[in-house]
């Protein structure tokens, strides 16, 4: 039976405010998380998915144990300013004032608790001078408070509580090294509680490091996708995938979704095409403004948005209730951030569904993501103009009967509104009315384009058979090399690729963590088998590529070029030109280029592997390092015999 949460130990000035809030019982994490951390010392790893009312779980007992910590202070104490008692990182801004939001309606009724958010992108100062006056509990992204802790202005030497909130988040945003700074500045003997969606390497290091005696609280299983998600996918050809979408919100009249992109270019794109096509929505990605962000953010919470195009990066933190779908606009590299997508609907006991729109070859990757989740994916048929025109009609009668008529109000009109239709049938008006509303999807679905749904099983066996790799499977293999870089943007060779263990995510976060403070505007990214590509505008290439090149990845030297492009952006700061994956465009200091394939000895299975592949034999020796490099995968590409002219030409 469940417990009441005064039976948890909440004290009265909590229950008040949670009361007028609307809290009835606690969520089953509440249950086991808030008798747990009451306790002194008690240390907790928690897995739980977004949306399972954690924020609760750990508010309520940590803004009671600071309650009771400030009646015990003495009255000369109660005049100084005070230090942070409790801390709470998360990883991203939205998330910080989320919960920083969250705690303050908790605490209503608590006198002299003051709570901060500090985050990247507001106004450093203000948050120094709030820091200065006192303040019991600290909600900060970890960039932000390594920042003030570096001025001497966040101090940590009291605080007692610490609560890392999407954990996994923080790591993969590469936020290891700067959490890592801060909990070793905070006293040994304190309360430590770790949320995280997923348990990786990673979480289980921190948790071993940091944590003492720790206690796994675990809601659902390890790993296991959120249980009140439907998980469909519709399998369609590249070419169809944006009419697939429109397809699917014309069909759910009442759709209140997030599109996931994969690139913020890609985000804007789809945005773009919504609204031009008449669709109530917004982007939110990298390139907007804080601002824009929090307005974007804001009419999206208050439901004048009902579609929201986002990338992962921008949307991590981000908790919005009564999310109807979640719509994959093609499946994400890595299974932890389909679980983040798809957690973000089906919430508080009601049901939510995933949809992904996917094209054959993202097929394997729906395989992968079952086992790993313990859910079964549904394989959906499209469904054809006339079901949505059924569908949106039967919305259009239920708006005009909703609607409240107010007698009074439209009294002295309703003599002119009978006299004008007085020839007209009731019948006849109907059909104006309902066509007013209606006629926009009739005209669209009567000339829609046919969408044909490939046979995947059909496709896969044909490709078994004959042993033959399709076009996009050899571009995934070699590179899209003749990719024109975004306007303003310069496209970078590395390295390092899939057999390296690089994924989007991956990469992202060792930018950060070389990054040495500077901050990057990464674009499109495209991770191949042993390198990759991507982009950064043209005023950062000089700093990228002194941070990355000569750094280590995996026991791997990295080696960062500017492509032979011609869209890649041609003169730079320097005023000289990208030029191939021969020459590399370090700063002004002449810098020793690491080779290529010297390499740490690594516990790594696939290490060995790389090595075999990367060693050139004697009959070799001869070859260009280009020609050594990348023998087997580009004889086949249109640059081949360019660069071996160049080669004859030089010696």
């Amino acid at each position: 039976m469940t417990k009441t949460f005064s039976e948890l130990g909440v004290c009265d000035e909590i229950l008040k405010s949670i009361e007028e809030i609307g809290y009835v019982a606690p969520m089953p994490v509440q249950e086991q998380v808030i008798p747990y951390l009451l306790g002194n010392n008690n240390d907790v790893v928690a897995l739980a998915q977004t949306g399972t009312g954690k924020t609760a779980a750990y508010g309520l007992p940590i803004l009671q144990k600071v309650y009771y910590s400030l009646q015990s202070e003495s009255e000369s104490e109660k005049t100084e300013a005070s230090k942070p008692k409790a801390l709470v990182l998360a990883p991203t801004r939205e998330l910080c004032v989320q919960i920083s939001d969250d705690l303050k309606s908790y605490s209503k009724y608590i006198d002299g608790l003051h709570i901060l958010a500090v985050y990247g992108g507001a106004n450093i100062e203000t948050q120094i001078r709030q820091l200065k006056k006192g303040i019991q509990v600290v909600v900060a992204t970890p960039g932000r408070l390594v920042d003030l802790m570096e001025r001497g202005v966040a101090k940590l030497d009291e605080v007692e509580n610490v609560i890392l909130d999407e954990a996994d988040e923080m790591l993969s945003m590469g936020f290891s090294e700067s959490i890592d700074t801060i909990l070793a500045q905070i006293p040994s003997e304190r309360n430590t509680l770790l949320f995280s969606a997923t348990m990786s390497k990673e979480i289980e290091r921190i948790s071993k490091n940091y944590l003492h005696d720790a206690k796994e609280i675990v809601v659902g299983s390890r790993n296991e996708g959120a249980e009140n998600v439907n998980h469909i996918y519709y399998l369609v050809h590249a070419k169809d995938k944006y009419n697939a979408l429109k397809r699917v919100a014309d069909y759910y009249p009442e759709i209140y979704a997030i599109i996931f992109c994969r690139t913020r270019l890609e985000t804007q794109e789809i945005a773009d095409k919504l609204i031009s096509d008449g669709y109530n929505a917004e982007s939110l990605h990298g390139e907007l403004s804080q601002a824009q962000r929090d307005l974007t953010m804001a009419k999206f919470r208050h439901h004048h948005i009902q579609l929201l195009v986002a990338t992962d990066v921008a949307a991590r933190g981000l908790d919005v209730e009564n999310l109807t779908h979640v719509i994959n606009y093609g499946l994400p590299d890595d299974i932890e951030s389909y679980t983040h997508r798809s957690g973000r609907t089906g919430r508080a006991g009601k049901r939510g569904t995933s949809i992904s729109i996917i094209h054959v070859k993202e097929k394997s990757k729906v395989k992968a993501i079952e086992k790993q989740i313990g859910k079964s994916f549904v394989a959906g048929v499209l469904p054809e103009g006339e079901e949505i025109c059924k569908k949106q009609l039967m919305k259009v009668l239920d708006d005009i009967e909703k609607v409240e008529v107010d007698e009074d109000e439209i009294a002295p009109f309703l003599h002119d509104v009978y006299r004008k239709f007085e020839l007209m049938e009731k019948e006849d008006i109907l059909k104006r009315v309902v066509s007013r509303e209606f006629n926009a999807f009739l005209s669209y679905y009567k000339n829609a384009p046919v969408i044909i749904q490939p046979d995947d099983k059909k496709n896969y066996k044909d490709d078994k058979k004959s042993g033959r790799k399709g076009r996009e499977e050899r571009r995934r293999d070699h590179g899209d090399r003749n990719h024109t870089p975004e306007e303003g943007y310069t496209r970078l060779f590395i390295n390092a690729g899939k057999m390296d263990g690089l994924r989007p995510r991956e990469f992202m976060g060792f930018v950060n963590r070389s990054s040495r403070g500077q901050h990057f505007d990464l674009g499109r990214i495209d991770i191949m088998n042993k390198f990759s590509f991507f982009e950064v505008p043209h005023s950062q290439v000089k700093g990228i590529l002194k941070a990355l090149n000569g750094q280590e990845f995996d026991g791997r030297y990295i080696n960062v070029e500017v492509t032979d492009n011609e869209g890649s952006g041609g003169q730079h700061e320097s005023g000289r030109k990208g030029r191939g994956f021969g020459k590399a465009y370090f700063s002004d200091k002449k810098q020793e280029r690491p080779a290529r394939d010297k390499k740490k000895k690594s516990s790594d299975p696939m290490a060995k592997l790389r090595k075999k592949n990367s060693e050139v034999s004697k009959r070799d020796k001869d070859k260009p390092e280009w020609a050594q490099f990348f023998e087997g995968q580009v004889e086949d590409q249109p640059f081949y015999s360019v660069f071996a002219k160049r080669s004859k030409k030089k010696k």
